[in-house]
């Protein structure tokens, strides 16, 4: 049974999520409070978080910060909730190391869709062969390693940076839809907010200097990776 682990400080809106996630069948405690939710994470690390962006004390922002940094649980997929839908919220959200956020209000169906998606984005892959690197202009990605070197220095990517890396390269010189790529790198399966897809792709760039100009924006379409 997977555990999800709510940071909310709407008590009432925090314990109708852990009812709906129960429902289908996951393990699901809620704490009210950012501090306790990032000590509960280290003595008991669970396999995603939902974690409210304005809570008292401790931000959301802070807290998500503060969870990447720890070996325990810089690697439990986290969701940002938040009442702003603004894109500056959006991209403070994925620097702090955020996987994904929904934006109140939101129907108990979209937080369970997105948390099946995101979980799934986690799970095992097939094996890879030890040695498979992929190079590409100045960037290579060790697949085993789940590492990336861009210009000879070693990037730090979020596992959803790093997937989404992977799948155009493995890919390079096909063009991929906003769509198609919500769908194989964040298991979507409706066409969802297409603009978190311009967010990581911008971010992923950013990370990566000079050699991201690889990843090419279609206009009007989507992305792909061209040397």
């Amino acid at each position: 049974m997977k555990k999800v682990l709510i940071i909310e400080d709407e008590k009432d809106l925090a314990e109708l999520l852990a009812f709906n996630l129960e429902k289908e069948g996951y393990a699901a405690t809620a704490v009210h409070d950012g501090k306790l939710g990032l000590e509960l994470a280290g003595v008991d690390p669970p396999d995603l978080i939902l974690l409210d962006l304005m809570l008292p004390g401790l931000l959301g922002t802070e807290v998500c910060r503060a969870l990447r940094k720890d070996r325990r649980t810089a690697h439990i997929p986290v969701i940002m909730i938040t009442a702003k839908g603004d894109e500056i919220d959006r991209v403070v959200g994925f620097e702090v190391g955020a996987d994904d956020y929904i934006v109140k209000p939101f129907s108990m169906r979209e937080v369970v869709l997105r948390v099946k998606a995101v979980l799934r984005r986690f799970e095992p892959e097939a094996e890879i062969p030890d040695t498979e690197l992929f190079t590409i202009g100045d960037i290579v990605i060790d697949t085993q390693r789940h590492t990336v070197m861009s210009a000879g220095s070693e990037i730090e990517l979020t596992s959803t940076e790093f997937k989404l890396l992977l799948y155009l390269a493995e890919k390079k010189g096909h063009v991929h839809s906003r769509e198609k790529l919500l769908q194989n790198v964040w298991s979507y399966n409706n066409a969802g907010d297409t603009r978190t897809v311009d967010t990581h792709v911008t971010r992923l760039r950013g990370k990566l200097g000079t050699p991201g100009d690889i990843i090419k924006t279609v206009r009007g379409f989507g992305y792909k990776i061209e040397v």
